[in-house]
């Protein structure tokens, strides 16, 4: 995106704005291009916030004359936008009616819901009605029940205004048992909307996403395009496709928030820090900066939790890769400590893995991580630690591996959140005992749902926010309200 933007107009404007020239460099970044896997420099940043500044100021323009034509300017979130931030404050001087963009999943969803500024938000659900799927002998109700089931975590959690699906309507015509299957979505939409709207779900906790790009990528982080599986980042974007559809409040904050005020971390519970060494996800050289090392540590030293999962914190640096490996107790073997002996391998039960029903999925997990003295082993394979726990101060620290999207790895990451932030005995507070059903409060509505995440009958204790509980069977994707 950004580095597509370049023109004379472009570069003259910068230089008065930011004072010094544009070089070549700040685009070519030594042939990486400032994807968001890489750390943005300085002048990355500064060239991105002018071009915000440079963008809504001509959009404004279009919006202004959208409305003098009487009509309502919509905003459609693609596979790249160049300066139009949807997260950052330029944002809302635009002065857009609404966004729409399309539904992969439930991350896909949080990026429209979570849009601050415009008056609505609607979410182009899938399949499109393209021949790819509307052919003799394809299966378009079967790719609109996953879709559905999919986003409706997030959107449980976070609403879009509207819904909507896209393409050739003679095409989905030829389908009448799909018409049927959007007339239900619709009829669910209309009756969760009804429930939901104007008021915040009940957050257990809340948790902050650390990385370099804060609030800029919230809901994108380790999305290269569009819901699109990787192997290489499966096993992290799992993390952030559970926290879509949680019952937590998430924010995604920067090393620069902490920076510029380490009081950012006060009313956090959890901290994450998901992703490979060196890359923007995790901070890379960030983490050599005494700010924010002592800002994190002291936040858990205090109390606070701490979940990395993959390479959190890395970055060879003083006798260290994990630079926090001494709170969370776990550190990558990268050939400067194979003269140390590594005596700690024994694996523990523990309260994060108390509803797990088979081998625990980490997707690509990780080679060669092994746990100091004093930590807790919850999984190793190999002798190669995948799961553990270690408490610094007041505070606790998890370390997994990865954790691709599933439900049974998305009661683990809960699980995790809850124990790290001392709160296991508040375990049982709108909760199913089944981890593939899930339950939302809306206590300022008066109403809460119990509802099924799969495709086959489900049956599970509910547990209400006072503690008290009941059975229920539901059938295969059903949502069922509750008054509080």
């Amino acid at each position: 995106g950004y580095s597509a933007s370049v023109s004379p107009y472009i570069l003259e404007q910068f230089e008065k704005e930011a004072g010094y020239k544009f070089r070549p460099e700040f685009i070519i970044d030594q042939g990486y291009m400032n994807n968001t896997y890489r750390i943005p420099s300085k002048e990355f940043l500064d060239f991105q916030a002018f071009q915000r500044r440079e963008v809504a100021k001509h959009a404004r323009e279009m919006v202004d004359i959208t409305h003098e034509c009487g009509k309502e300017a919509m905003m459609f979130l693609g596979d790249h936008w160049i300066g139009m931030e949807p997260f950052m404050d330029e944002f809302k001087s635009i002065g857009l009616d609404a966004v729409v963009g399309s539904v992969g999943n439930g991350a896909t969803l949080r990026l429209i819901s979570d849009i601050e500024g415009v008056r609505y938000r609607e979410g182009r659900l899938l399949p499109y009605f393209f021949p790819d799927v509307f052919h003799e002998g394809g299966d378009p109700v079967k790719e609109a029940k996953v879709n559905w089931v999919t986003a409706r975590r997030a959107i449980l959690r976070k609403p879009i205004d509207r819904i909507g699906y896209g393409g050739y309507l003679k095409l989905a015509m030829q389908f009448p048992e799909f018409i049927d299957y959007v007339e239900s979505v619709c009829e669910e939409f209309r009756t969760l909307y009804e429930n939901i709207k104007g008021t915040t779900p009940y957050c257990i906790k809340k948790v902050a996403v650390l990385n370099c790009w804060g609030r800029m990528r919230a809901w994108g982080n380790h999305m290269v395009h569009h819901a699109i599986y990787y192997k290489q980042n499966y096993s992290y974007a799992g993390v952030i496709e559970a926290l879509s559809g949680a019952p937590f409040d998430v924010v995604f904050i920067s090393f620069d928030d902490i920076r510029q005020n380490p009081s950012v971390l006060d009313d956090i519970d959890v901290i994450l820090n998901v992703g490979d060494a060196d890359t923007a996800y995790t901070g890379g050289k960030n983490w050599t900066d005494e700010t924010i090392v002592t800002a994190v540590k002291r936040f858990i030293y205090n109390g606070g939790g701490f979940i990395g999962v993959g390479e959190p914190t890395g970055h060879q640096y003083q006798g260290h890769f994990l630079q926090l490996a001494t709170t969370m107790g776990v550190e990558k073997e990268t050939g400067f400590t194979l003269n140390v002996d590594k005596y700690n391998w024994e694996e523990h039960d523990h309260f994060i893995k108390e509803d797990c029903t088979k081998e625990i999925d980490f997707g690509e997990g990780k080679k060669n991580m092994y746990a100091l003295d004093g930590t807790e082993i919850l999984v190793q394979r190999e002798k190669e630690v995948q799961m553990a726990v270690r408490e610094f101060g007041k505070g606790r620290c998890v370390y997994i591996s990865g954790l691709p999207y599933s439900f049974e790895n998305s009661r683990i990451l809960y699980r995790s959140i809850i124990w790290s932030s001392h709160d296991e005995e508040n375990l049982h507070r709108w909760f199913s005992t089944n981890f593939n059903v899930e339950v939302h409060a809306y206590v300022k509505n008066g109403k809460y749902c119990v509802v099924n995440n799969t495709y086959e009958p489900q049956s599970t204790t509910v547990y209400r926010g006072d503690g008290s509980s009941f059975d229920v069977s539901l059938k295969a994707n059903e949502i069922i309200w509750y008054e509080i």
